[in-house]
């Protein structure tokens, strides 16, 4: 045996960890390089964003609203997205980079603004609740039209409200909660009614579940509509060319269309944030999404750009799938594998993380450590729902030893195959080996990872959730029973009381001690591993202005413009 002397074993085995972290993250950085692709220009100006400007706190940068005389008419924005969006149906979408281009085509009800409050958007104000909270009204914008020109109604939004509720597949379904029905009295009047109060149906609406879609649109195409897709919106989609780019149009019909100013828009799929990051510097694009950490201080120090930053809702971890045999949403079933039916090997894998280690070398800080899925920034948190477990990969074998697994225990883990995502998990898979794992890494397309966690063809899975305002859509969905994206098969009745009784709540301090019980149930399971709470980091070009990203995530680019 090897002696060690005083005070240096936690200290040790930090360093350690963190040798292995810069290792991984030095090899896969030199791998990511490549040529950069060149077609398009861009117009002299300046972004204006300022850190620190419109409600963010220090040391973010959301970006400012684009002023009429500073901007021009005209001109073709190109924005690169990071992974492919999936389908462009609010109903069915599940990825981040599908709400980017939503945001320019499809509005809501509701919006988040700057300070993450819900203001009305197709709503003129917020609803009205009555019935002890079974009963609520929305007041519905008049004179909006859709892409086709046709009338965007009462009857258009109970239309809406129905095919999230029933439509095979769809991911908004347990984000609306037990409604009974939906009534539509008046043009511009909307009643839904439920069986029990839920509380975060405003929030809900403040995302694709508030998307209004056309129902002629959805009569005609069914789950096709990603095909033709139409809503209200600044602009409407023209083509989209897979794992290549989605051209968007401003929309003559649009209700405000005085206040868009760019002809069209391209999103452009770049995977390599590198490559985003050469493409943004040559001015190819003008605005580039999930900017990597390790690039942002040499951006930062380029006069030509701007980098808006602010903090995420969300967070990014690992799941385990312990039930997902036939489908989300389907009853949960046994799974064959040791670490979906015993806990200990779960906790296990969370002791292992040291969440600080990979916050400071993968993120170069710009991240923070996150044990839990709600965000400190939220109303509803407390002391209880932030609690983290330590890196002890002492303690990991201990549990491998008690759960009566052979070491090194091998677990495979299924990620998107861009470099970032591949970086992180290298530096997982470093970093679990002391605490006893041998951990596989299997790379996918975002496209075909999204695919194969509904299906449940996964160990391990590594993906994260880009966060809202309420917590019960950060919780209830992901690990309540049903869920609609529960992809994990996690069961808890006790939890799925404990959240039953959150939605219902209209008392803020009531719902924050509930979610604080929810966190420790979680917690005891382990069927999603939180592990850190990403910045929002995107890149623009001083040629535009007016371009935001607020905490929700969504990069907001539908009103800005070229600088005069």
């Amino acid at each position: 045996m090897t002696n060690r002397a005083p005070g240096t074993t936690g200290s040790h085995r930090r360093r350690t960890a963190l040798i292995a972290l810069a290792s991984a993250l030095t090899v896969s950085m030199a791998a990511a390089c490549s040529a950069v692709s060149t077609d398009g220009g861009a117009s002299p100006g300046s972004s204006g964003a300022q850190p620190g400007a419109n409600g963010a706190a220090a040391g973010e940068a959301f970006g400012s609203p684009a002023k009429a005389d500073e901007v021009k008419q005209g001109g073709k924005l190109v924005m690169a997205l990071s992974a492919e969006p999936d389908q462009l149906d609010p109903t069915l979408s599940r990825s981040l980079y599908s709400r980017y281009v939503f945001h320019a085509m499809c509005e809501k009800l509701y919006d988040v603004d700057a300070d993450a409050r819900i203001v009305p958007q197709l709503a003129t104000a917020l609803p009205t609740v009555t019935d002890g909270g079974k009963t609520v009204t929305i007041p519905v914008r008049e004179g909006a039209k859709f892409s086709d020109g046709s009338i965007m109604d009462a009857a258009a939004v109970k239309a809406t409200f129905e095919r999230n509720l029933t439509l095979a597949g769809s991911g908004r379904k347990s984000e609306l909660g037990p409604i009974t029905s939906v009534e539509a009295p008046n043009a511009s009047t909307v009643v839904v009614h439920y069986k029990e109060p839920f509380a975060p149906l405003t929030a809900a609406l403040a995302d694709r579940a508030g998307m209004v879609l056309n129902p002629k649109t959805t009569k005609a195409l069914g789950n096709r509509f990603s095909t033709d897709p139409s809503c209200v919106g600044p602009f409407k989609l023209v083509k989209r060319v897979p794992q290549n780019s989605i051209e968007l149009a401003k929309d003559p019909n649009y209700y405000d269309a005085d206040k868009v100013h760019f002809d069209s828009i391209s999103y452009r799929i770049i995977t390599d944030a590198n490559i985003r990051a050469a493409n943004l510097r040559s001015g190819d694009v003008q605005v580039a999404d999930s900017l990597s950490a390790q690039e942002v201080p040499n951006l930062r120090n380029e006069k030509s750009l701007t980098v808006l930053q602010s903090q995420s809702l969300g967070y990014q971890g690992v799941s385990f799938n312990v039930g997902n045999v036939d489908g989300v949403g389907t009853p949960a079933k046994k799974v064959n594998r040791a670490s979906a039916n015993e806990p200990k090997i779960r906790e296990a894998f969370k002791y292992a993380i040291d969440r600080a280690g990979l916050v400071k070398v993968i993120f170069n800080d710009l991240a923070s450590v996150a044990c839990s899925p709600i965000s400190p920034k939220s109303e509803f948190s407390s002391e209880a729902a932030q609690r983290c477990s330590p890196h002890d990969p002492a303690k990991a074998k201990q549990l491998l030893t008690e759960a009566g697994v052979k070491m090194p225990y091998e677990v495979t883990m299924i990620t998107s195959n861009n470099p970032d995502s591949l970086r992180l998990a290298q530096a997982l898979q470093s970093m679990v080996k002391e605490g006893g794992f041998d951990l596989k890494i299997q790379p996918v397309e975002y496209a075909t990872l999204l695919d194969q966690q509904d299906r449940g063809d996964f160990e391990l899975l590594q993906l994260g959730w880009s966060g809202r305002i309420d917590p019960d859509a950060n919780i209830t969905n992901f690990v309540g029973t049903g869920g609609s994206q529960n992809v994990s098969g996690y069961n808890n009745a006790d939890l799925d009381a404990i959240l039953t009784k959150a939605r219902q709540g209209q008392d803020v301090a009531e719902r924050r001690g509930l979610y604080a019980q929810a966190v420790e149930k979680v917690q005891a399971d382990n069927p999603i591993i939180y592990i850190y709470r990403q910045f929002n980091l995107t890149g623009v070009a001083n040629t535009v202005k007016g371009i935001q990203v607020f905490p929700d995530g969504v990069v907001r680019v539908a009103f800005g413009g070229f600088s005069k």
